[in-house]
């Protein structure tokens, strides 16, 4: 007849799922914030880590350590993965995935296995292979990444031209510089370099180093004689 009824209801029902998984061998060390829906599948020797919420769909192997703070949504996990702060949409991660902290992943991304996904890094509909890295602040949206490839720092895949989605593909072994632009539609064939800060916007051929940036101009004396600062006071 209240809400504090309803979430007397509910809390029973929280308990009485996590006491269920507890007995098929999943650790939730601290239940504080875990919420578990109730067709969950979550194998043994899973750690389930405070503020985790396991949405409708999910299914989690064996050996994991999920949370703190991840929230998954109709996501199928592998075996011995770690999720430590990560938010996933209709997502598929391989066994021996390393994601987080602090990444996404929206529907239709497929992650593969021994991939390591870091920080304030974002995959959307795109298929990432087996040992690949991206390791920190990086977009993959709508590509076809190969094994064994390196995105360096801030790496985007620019696939929205403002009418039309367009993929990227990326090969075996190839690395991608930091501050990298891929202009979708765009082919790095393997082991392919792009060097730090260009925009790419022809295929790169295979064991080639693509470099897609102005030369470095030094304007002596610009600062004294255009004063673009404002004075300091102190």
């Amino acid at each position: 007849n209240s809400r504090y009824q309803l979430y007397e209801l509910n809390e029973m029902l929280r308990r009485k799922i996590i006491r269920k998984h507890m007995d098929n061998g999943v650790s939730i060390p601290c239940t504080d914030g875990v919420m578990i829906d109730d067709e969950a599948e979550i194998g043994a020797d899973t750690v389930i880590l405070p503020g985790t919420i396991i949405k409708e769909g999910c299914r989690i192997g064996s050996g994991c350590t999920i949370g703190p703070n991840t929230v998954l949504f109709k996501t199928t996990v592998g075996n011995n993965c770690v999720l430590n702060s990560v938010q996933a949409e209709e997502a598929q991660v391989a066994d021996n995935a390393d994601l987080g902290p602090f990444v996404h992943l929206r529907p239709l991304a497929n992650i593969g296995e021994f991939v390591h996904c870091g920080n304030f890094t974002e995959i959307k509909n795109a298929n990432i292979g087996a040992h690949t890295s991206v390791s920190h602040l990086t977009y993959v949206g709508d590509s076809d990444v190969g094994t064994g490839v390196n995105f360096g720092c801030g790496t985007v895949t620019v696939n929205f031209n403002g009418k039309t989605k367009n993929r990227c593909v990326i090969g075996n072994d190839a690395f991608i510089g930091c501050n990298t632009n891929l202009i979708a539609p765009v082919t790095v064939g393997d082991r392919a370099y792009t060097a730090a800060g260009s925009t790419i916007t022809e295929d790169v051929p295979e064991d080639s180093l693509s470099i897609a940036r102005e030369r470095q101009t030094n304007k002596e004396n610009w600062v004294k004689e255009k004063k673009p600062y404002r004075e300091k006071k102190y």
